[in-house]
């Protein structure tokens, strides 16, 4: 068996969430925080204490999911260059939020509030989309999810490990797929996932399994550490 740990990204600048007037000029859109950095780093240790070597990574085309395999890669050295797979990438935020604002953001409540209103419509095929939009459908996103999972597993053969880089969505609609979980429970999951946690699946002849979701301890200390959700 192989195993295939996931990475969500490090917390990101608002601007990957679909706040526009959140971004940043100086560095490409939804970037990593200094603290997504450190995240991502502190995930590149426990992994480097877990793992000797990494055998193949993969990471979406984001910005966030690249810097935070860069940095978590950084641990092992002589690890094998990235191989970028838009299957790993997260939906598309701003279609899905619309016309969010900072303040809306910094609202956790709100804002996840109009993030689940619109995922519900979006799963069940009911979004309002401007005419002419070309936005993903539901089902075109789980199965760009399958085939980047499956070229994952085709790399973690036996005794091998395979690192991923990725987002709350993408990772925890593929774990609910693993689980059983009904799509419209899906995004449940994803309210959960903290930054720069690390899921751990092991691929095996009966397929993929899930050993572990979500860890994060290496994030937390008693004086709160550096433990975030978007």
């Amino acid at each position: 068996m192989g195993a295939i740990y996931i990475v969500r990204h490090g917390q990101a600048d608002p601007s990957a969430y679909g706040v526009a007037e959140a971004a940043d000029s100086s560095v490409p859109i939804g970037s990593l925080t200094d603290t997504g950095v450190m995240q991502a780093k502190l995930s590149g240790a426990l992994l480097s204490s877990l793992v000797a070597k990494v055998d193949a990574a993969f990471t979406g085309t984001l910005p966030r999911q690249q810097q935070t395999l860069a940095a978590v890669l950084e641990q092992f050295p002589g690890a094998p260059a990235p191989v970028v797979e838009a299957g790993w990438d997260e939906y598309e935020i701003p279609d899905l939020t619309g016309a969010a604002t900072v303040d809306d953001f910094r609202d956790g409540a709100a804002y996840q509030r109009l993030l689940d209103a619109r995922l519900g419509e979006w799963i069940d095929g009911t979004l309002a989309l401007p005419e002419g939009s070309s936005h993903e459908t539901y089902a075109a996103y789980r199965e760009r999810i399958r085939n980047a999972a499956r070229a994952a597993a085709a790399e973690a053969g036996s005794g091998k490990t395979v690192l991923v880089a990725s987002s709350a969505g993408t990772i925890t609609a593929l774990i609910a797929e693993l689980w059983q979980v009904p799509d419209a429970h899906w995004p449940v999951l994803a309210r959960t996932m903290v930054n720069a946690s690390v899921t751990k699946l092991i691929s095996g002849r009966s397929g993929l399994s899930v050993i572990s979701f979500n860890e994060h301890a290496h994030l937390a200390d008693l004086d709160g550490g550096v433990t975030t959700f978007r």
